[in-house]
């Protein structure tokens, strides 16, 4: 089992790798040794998740079981245990495992920034492996820290997101229940949208304004 295996994989199911560790080296929670890699959705997702039975059959979280069903049966292919980010309480400590991947950082609005697709992190499930694979070096360096203009604290139209204080989610909701804010419903959150490196996941409209039904159902 290789590392590009996994990759070429998931690619041909929507998602990207997102992250990959060695816990016993990183100190990742809940995990002992081996291999983990995260698996997120791509830029293909969106036409793969909506030809699929989840999509058009009625039922909650249809997201959530499509990544269920795909990501064991990736499991079951390679030998590997699935760990996905939803089905809690409890839940498996994702956003750890995603820090100490190196490629996600903390960012000045609070939320997690990735280094491929910016604000726009949707971790779908995660692959441990009892081995340990080789797996590219990354920097670890915030890619915030080379961003001059950080446009993510000024973009949210009621500064909810500022980077100056906790997010503000009453004042999120209340916008978002107005007019003005079908924007956001429509096209994805304004603040995660102004990241540069948030238009790497090639995130369609739709597929936005469906995460985004979710985050605030009427």
């Amino acid at each position: 089992m290789t590392y590009a295996a996994i990759e070429e994989a998931a690619r041909g199911h929507g998602l990207i790798v997102m992250g990959a560790l060695h816990p016993e080296r990183t100190g990742a929670k809940a995990l002992d040794g081996g291999t983990l890699i995260l698996l997120g959705a791509g830029p293909g997702f969106w036409d793969v998740f909506t030809a699929a039975p989840e999509h058009a059959d009625g039922n909650p979280d249809p997201v959530d079981r499509w990544s269920a069903r795909v990501i064991k049966a990736m499991a079951a292919r390679f030998g590997a245990t699935a760990h996905f980010p939803f089905g809690g309480p409890p839940y498996a400590p994702f956003i750890d495992w995603a820090l100490k991947s190196g490629r996600a950082h903390p960012s000045p609005v609070g939320m997690m920034v990735h280094d491929t697709v910016g604000l726009m992190i949707s971790c779908r499930g995660a692959l441990h492996f009892a081995e340990e694979l080789a797996i590219p070096a990354v920097r670890g360096r915030s890619p915030c820290a080379n961003c001059r203009d950080r446009p993510c604290t000024t973009a949210c139209p009621v500064g909810a997101l500022s980077g100056e204080a906790r997010y503000d989610v009453d004042a999120c909701h209340r916008y978002l229940d107005t007019l003005a804010g079908q924007s956001c419903m429509m096209q994805g959150c304004a603040a995660r949208l102004a990241c540069p490196l948030s238009r790497g996941a090639a995130r369609r409209p739709e597929q936005s304004a469906h995460h985004m039904k979710a985050f605030h159902p009427r």
